[in-house]
């Protein structure tokens, strides 16, 4: 691949998903988009990139779905989901009128193990909630990871981590060599594609957010920009999660540490203007 072509490509994935590539992944960029290659019968990614120019939208979303990372799984780094339990949702709970309906947004959440772990834990919590509606909204930039979040469908790998025994037999039936997540489970979850870089006001207001492990992807400018974005769509009193190796410190003031856990995050609050008596 030719460094006119490496470059383009750091360039198109920037400014489409706010991905930051350097030279030295050229190895990562040909190994993802050597299957689009062949499967579109191009010859080069020099060629991919004329077509791609000229505003071949089918391409373009091929070539993001192919360098986005969709790392995930069950119940991952299992503090995020403790918080959900006993700090997140009682909170909640206690401060809406019982007929407000929660709703959390899961960005950037790839084959849906996340969202789908967030309805396991709710169903236990129900003796403490009782029939507290609560929307899950999950979205992602890849068209083709959220064809498999809808699917539910799971290989024995992908139960095999962070999803307990007892989880897998409750909420999960064998077929074939995978295992397919009950269609309720997936019923409760509200799958949308959407970029972080645009805007997210359609999407409503969110009691909780989590956008987790997916920021460390973007520069800090661009991580500056999200957290604006995500602050505009949080509840006054709501809370946000990031993954563990993501931090606020020197990019956002928009967010502080929850009083009781240093992890989780709320909106930092409201400045009120220094009042000034006239003549002093």
């Amino acid at each position: 691949m030719s460094i006119h072509a490496i470059q383009k490509t750091i360039e198109f994935i920037k400014q489409a998903a706010g991905i930051v590539l350097t030279p030295e992944k050229a190895y990562f960029v040909e190994a993802r988009l050597a299957p689009v290659l062949r499967e579109e019968n191009i010859a080069g990614i020099d060629d991919l990139l004329r077509r791609v120019e000229t505003g071949d939208r089918r391409l373009q979303q091929r070539i993001i779905d192919a360098l986005t990372t969709n790392e995930t799984f069950f119940f991952r780094d299992r503090q995020p989901f403790d918080h959900f339990r006993d700090v997140i949702m009682p909170e909640l709970h206690q401060r809406r009128p019982p007929e407000r309906t929660i709703r959390i947004w899961c960005a950037a959440c790839s084959s849906g193990q996340e969202p789908f772990s967030l309805v396991m834990l709710l169903d236990e919590m129900r003796a403490r909630i009782g029939s507290r509606q609560v929307e899950i909204v999950a979205t992602d930039i890849s068209e083709a990871i959220l064809t498999k979040a809808k699917a539910g469908l799971f290989n024995q790998f992908e139960v095999q981590r962070g999803l307990p025994t007892k989880l897998l037999l409750q909420f999960f039936q064998k077929q074939g060599d995978n295992w397919k997540i009950s269609d309720d489970v997936v019923r409760r979850v509200s799958f949308q594609k959407f970029n972080l870089m645009d805007d997210p006001r359609p999407l409503g207001t969110f009691d909780a957010i989590f956008c987790r492990n997916v920021l460390i992807y973007f520069d800090r400018l661009t991580r500056s920009r999200v957290f604006d974005k995500l602050a505009s769509r949080l509840a006054p009193d709501g809370f946000l999660l990031l993954g563990g190796a993501e931090s606020i410190f020197g990019v956002t003031e928009r967010f502080v540490s929850h009083s009781r856990e240093r992890m989780l995050l709320v909106p930092a609050p409201v400045q009120k203007p220094e009042l000034r008596v006239a003549g002093v």
